[in-house]
């Protein structure tokens, strides 16, 4: 990240504007909401986040705890590097977990055997039980329509819920946080980022990645038109081959809905070159969950997923 100097005018770079306005933002939730706490799973968009809420409070700690819904399908380099990252840091890690709640009865094994649909019940208890008045996210505008269609500061009810035609205004940057008890306040400091931004920041900060991320050997089969990774929780079915790829993962998400893209590019410079010539979202290439519908992501939000 750089800024420079014209005619007097000391002017940021993008990158650097960018980490400013999600930097405000934390402070900001912080400053005007009760208990936050971040979402964190270990993934590239959640480990650019704890950096930024790093850089927010350094040198003290970071204020509150982070929070991930662990729906048991996780590739193994995810959760080591999140549980990593959170002790490095010494921030409290609460783990929501979705075979617990299967356990209690609380939600029910779908079909196909896919539980990204089933977090959503288990996020919102977690929020109860923690009684978080704000959750940072780091959805971007750039991944999903619905996701475009929200503000910085999005308002949930006491269901947790949310209206996409119910959006305050956030006109010169003035966020509204003003809540009534059970209701809460979804937060998205990445809101203006792009999976551009996110890899420049990468490379940048020189921030340490699951090692899925960058190009590797993998055995994978083809299942709608997407690659997919042998795993204990999606195994290839009759009549789909296996065979070895190098690929990585734009994304990261339950294992079973989560597929790979073809790919070279094992730094984080390459892999800004790579996304830089790319025009299909990260979702929409490898995101088995938002294929379900057009309006699947939105259905979800309503519901109260991020």
């Amino acid at each position: 990240m750089t800024s420079t100097t014209t005619a007097g005018r000391y002017q940021l770079s993008q990158l650097a504007a960018l980490e400013s306005e999600a930097i405000f933002v934390i402070r900001e939730v912080v400053a005007e909401l009760e208990r936050p706490v971040l979402l964190f799973s270990g993934g590239k968009d959640s480990l650019v986040m704890l950096r930024l809420a790093e850089k927010a409070f350094a040198p003290a700690p970071v204020p509150f705890p982070v929070l991930h819904v662990d729906t048991g399908h996780n590739f193994a380099e995810v959760l080591e590097t999140r549980d990593r990252r959170a002790a490095e840091l010494g921030v409290q890690l609460v783990v929501a977990s979705v075979q617990d709640a299967l356990d209690r009865g609380l939600v029910s094994e779908p079909p196909d055997g896919t539980r990204n649909r089933i977090q959503t019940p288990v996020l919102l208890e977690a929020l109860e039980k923690g009684g978080y008045t704000a959750i940072f996210g780091g959805a971007r505008r750039d991944e999903d329509k619905a996701r475009a269609k929200e503000r910085v500061f999005s308002f949930r009810d006491d269901f947790g819920q949310w209206d996409p035609k119910n959006q305050r205004p956030e006109l010169w940057s003035l966020y509204n946080g003003r809540i009534h008890p059970g209701e809460s306040i979804r937060v998205f400091p990445l809101s203006n980022w792009t999976e551009l931004d996110i890899w420049s920041y990468i490379a940048a900060e020189g921030l340490e990645l699951p090692s899925i991320y960058y190009a590797h050997e993998r055995e994978v089969f083809e299942r709608g038109g997407m690659l997919f990774a042998v795993h204990d929780v999606c195994r290839p079915r009759e009549g789909e081959e296996v065979f070895t790829a190098r690929v990585r993962y734009r994304t990261v998400g339950d294992a079973s809905l989560t597929a790979a893209v073809r790919s070279d590019a094992a730094t984080a410079a390459e892999i800004v070159a790579e996304v830089a010539t790319t025009r299909v979202t990260e979702r929409g290439a490898t995101r088995g969950d938002d294929r379900f519908s057009e309006a699947a992501m939105e259905d979800r939000k309503r519901e109260g997923y991020f």
